[in-house]
């Protein structure tokens, strides 16, 4: 690992000396950044870090409470569980986390906004209380195309993330007559939470065009593609116009970022439109490593805001280290075995499984808080200095 550390650095040093400086604003799409006020624009790299150097080694995971199955679950008032929310966030105090990546939904403010803000708030308390600030996520482009309110579905036995749900729903993405509700929707929520120490920075849209739509046959992932970018511009055009003092971003997920002359399009504006840059990488050592450096040049903060995936060799003691160690903010999927049932690779949507997998592919805990792993619960701790 030492080994592989000084590689890293010295490999950022030979590739930063020689990267493009992505100054702030420089490779701005000017549409889409709004100039409202003082907190309008895109912030420079200088503001960027310095906000970043304040807040010390980002490090915990993406998180919902073990009884829900998904964010519907996790926030209608019915479902709402604050008692195994401050239990399962205790947990990840005494680990040393001090912050997770929360998904919100859009079908939640138009169910009920004052209710939904309320419990925001009550959540914010609760993570406030264990020492832990929250990144939000107010769109999701992965996995069902058709959320509903109500009772959500029970979990289909043995299956990854079977009830987790897209927001904004297919329907509503393909119909720009919905744009006025969903910017009530992100203007609403952050602009309530515009000043709020508690929340650490904003995820706007989490993998955007992730193609998994097209398994539906309702869609072309092309058109997904084009349609989700267009929602993304204009998102961040409302949450910037709603004044928020902390960050936004939203995270590239793709893996190759070697050319930044010649990037998709979605990656492109993610990369040159978020204050703090963020991604995604669940794989080993030497290709998180790639896409770090890759990253790097555009000399902004950098959080990996999904990772650790033990089947695919993305793991607490190969990646981890290497985040500390180039200060790179770290957020694992997943936190206590439930509802989303994460301990289950990807591969059962189509593989047969009858039992829980002997490798765990996300998740610590169990539900009653006996890690899956206590020698990985144990480097986290030794990392976290906790």
């Amino acid at each position: 690992m030492k080994k592989l550390f000084s590689l890293v650095l010295l490999a950022y040093i030979g590739f930063s000396c020689s990267a493009p400086d992505r100054r702030a604003g420089e490779e701005t799409d000017k549409d889409s950044i709004s100039t409202t006020n003082n907190y309008s624009e895109l912030w420079s790299i200088e503001k960027a870090n310095d906000w970043y150097e304040k807040q010390g080694w980002l490090v915990g995971c993406n998180f919902s409470p073990s009884t829900a199955i998904n964010q519907l679950e996790m926030w209608q008032e019915e479902s709402f569980d604050p008692e195994t929310i401050d239990r399962e966030l205790g947990w990840a105090e005494d680990l040393g986390f001090n912050t997770i990546r929360v998904y919100l939904h859009d079908l939640l403010w138009e169910q009920d906004s004052t209710g939904f803000l309320d419990r925001m708030d009550q959540f914010l308390e609760i993570s406030d209380r264990h020492g832990i600030k929250v990144m939000f996520v107010l769109f999701d482009g992965v996995w069902h195309p058709y959320p509903k309110l109500g009772t959500q579905p029970e979990p289909t036995p043995h299956v990854h993330n079977s009830g987790w749900v897209q927001s904004p729903g297919l329907e509503v993405l393909q119909d720009s007559s919905q744009d006025a509700r969903l910017e009530r929707y992100v203007k609403g929520v952050i602009g309530h939470f515009a000043e709020d120490d508690r929340i650490l920075i904003w995820d706007i849209f989490n993998e955007p065009d992730n193609p998994n739509v097209s398994a539906y046959g309702d869609i072309e992932t092309k058109d997904k593609a084009e349609l989700a970018l267009r929602l993304l511009k204009k998102s961040f055009t409302w949450a910037r116009e709603a004044g928020p003092t902390q960050p936004i971003t939203s995270g590239v997920w793709r893996g190759d970022y070697s050319d930044p002359t010649n990037l998709a399009p979605m990656d492109d504006f993610m990369l040159n439109n978020s204050d703090i840059n963020s991604f995604h990488q669940y794989e080993g050592p030497e290709p998180f490593t790639e896409v770090m450096i890759y990253l790097k040049q555009y000399n902004r903060p950098l959080l990996c805001t999904e990772y650790m995936a033990r089947g695919n060799k993305s793991t607490f003691e190969d990646i981890l280290p290497i985040m500390k160690e180039n200060n790179v903010g770290a957020y694992n999927w997943g936190f206590v075995a439930g509802k989303t049932q994460t301990i289950y690779p990807w591969d059962s949507w189509t593989k047969k499984y009858t039992a829980e997998p002997e490798l765990w592919f996300h998740d610590i805990f169990r539900p009653d808080g006996t890690p899956y792993s206590q020698e990985e619960v144990d480097l986290i701790k030794h990392l976290t200095n906790n």
